[in-house]
């Protein structure tokens, strides 16, 4: 299998993509840390003299923290590094979704520890994690929750102890993480680990390339014939790379959110998927923060029928709008008659909606970053 310095090249000269100097020299530096992996192993606790005979651990490759604005091609870097790992044990997530994760796992160990004297939780889920993972990828690595920043440098300084090594990309600088978070000074040393276990790489490319595949893109589809059926499947294979993408799910405080199709920082639904199942506002901000492009098909026009959908899909659009995510949507009728009735307070709302979904199509708002809009997004990375 080739590894990424050849899966990139290929896709340049195929023009799949545009040569770029900053993701060349990203990908040079994956491509060694790649080489490093292949030769790597770790000693094994399992065997009576593993540690003996290796002298000790072999002492892992470094990491890598990719970071740079976004559109800047972190994600397809990722797809095409984490694909061609010549690596048995490596997992890939959202960041947030493996806090999640940890959470959990958090609380079954202090269920089972429950009565031990100074028992720490951390120690034997860190322990979890290495013996499933010896590559762990992250997407999108931001902190905002109080509860993952205080762990963070225990947990890591436990994974990387056993010889884990992470590659992670991310839309912010290592010493800009939890800025002006509750009690940062506490998350520090995490900082200072990430900075000592992991090279960083400032991804700063000159093209925005989500911008660039969306260029000239219709985003609204109506009505919703085989002529939209057939651009929304064109749209969605520019902006997962010619592949039809794979469902996935997102996971956050106990909840588990379907994707039916994600690939390459988009995701794809149907109307149904998201307005006719009990999700919420909370489900429908973490669709927004873990998506730049969301494409959404089948799109009714609704009434004081259904107004469950309705305001479920109030709440749905003013999440991606906040978060300035990119919406391409396929739908029985145009924007401004998506919603026909008077004197509900959803026809009320909707007045607001239908102007969002407006400016949501212009050059405009399609320029802004991923969770760059609006005053509910300030202090988001």
């Amino acid at each position: 299998m080739p590894g990424i310095a050849e899966r990139y090249a290929g896709l340049a000269e195929s023009a799949a993509l545009e040569r770029d100097p900053a993701q060349v020299r990203s990908v040079e530096r994956l491509q060694a840390l790649q080489d490093e992996l292949a030769n790597y192993r770790r000693a094994s606790k399992s065997s009576p003299l593993g540690w003996l005979m290796a002298r000790g651990p072999q002492k892992a490759p470094r990491g890598l923290y990719i970071w740079g604005d976004v559109g800047r091609g972190k994600t397809m870097l990722m797809d095409l590094f984490f694909e061609t790992a010549k690596v048995e044990k490596k997992r890939r997530a959202h960041f947030h979704e493996f806090m999640a994760d940890v959470q959990d796992r958090l609380n079954e160990a202090r269920q089972a520890l429950k009565g031990a004297k100074d028992a720490d939780p951390i120690a034997p889920v860190a322990a979890e994690l290495a013996d499933e993972a010896l590559l762990l990828c992250f997407d999108e690595f931001h902190v905002n929750d109080i509860a993952d920043a205080m762990i963070l440098s225990r947990l890591f300084e436990r994974l990387f102890e056993r010889g884990v090594v992470m590659v992670a990309t991310s839309n912010v600088a290592p010493d800009d993480l939890y800025k002006e978070g509750l009690n940062r000074p506490l998350f520090l040393p995490f900082v200072k680990l990430l900075k000592e276990k992991c090279d960083t790489i400032n991804l700063a490319a000159r093209t925005d390339y989500r911008l660039e595949k969306l260029s000239g893109t219709r985003m609204w589809h109506a009505p919703n014939d085989l002529e939209a059926q057939q651009q929304i499947d064109e749209i969605w294979r520019k902006l997962v790379g010619g592949s039809r993408g794979g469902p996935c799910d997102l996971s956050y405080r106990g909840r588990k959110i379907h994707v039916p199709f994600g690939g390459n920082g988009a995701a794809r639904f149907d109307f149904a998927d998201l307005c006719r199942q009990p999700l919420g506002a909370a489900d429908f901000v973490q669709i927004a923060r873990n998506f730049h492009t969301v494409v959404i098909e089948d799109i009714p026009v609704m009434s004081p029928d259904q107004r469950n959908e309705a305001k479920r899909f109030i709440l749905l659009i003013d999440a991606l709008y906040d978060n300035a995510v990119k919406l391409i949507a396929s739908a029985e009728a145009e924007r401004e008659e998506i919603y026909r009735g008077e004197g509900t307070t959803e026809a009320t709302e909707f007045k607001r909606t239908i102007s969002r979904l407006i400016e949501m199509g212009s050059t405009e708002y399609l320029a802004l970053p991923h969770g760059g809009h609006g005053a509910d997004s300030a202090g988001r990375q």
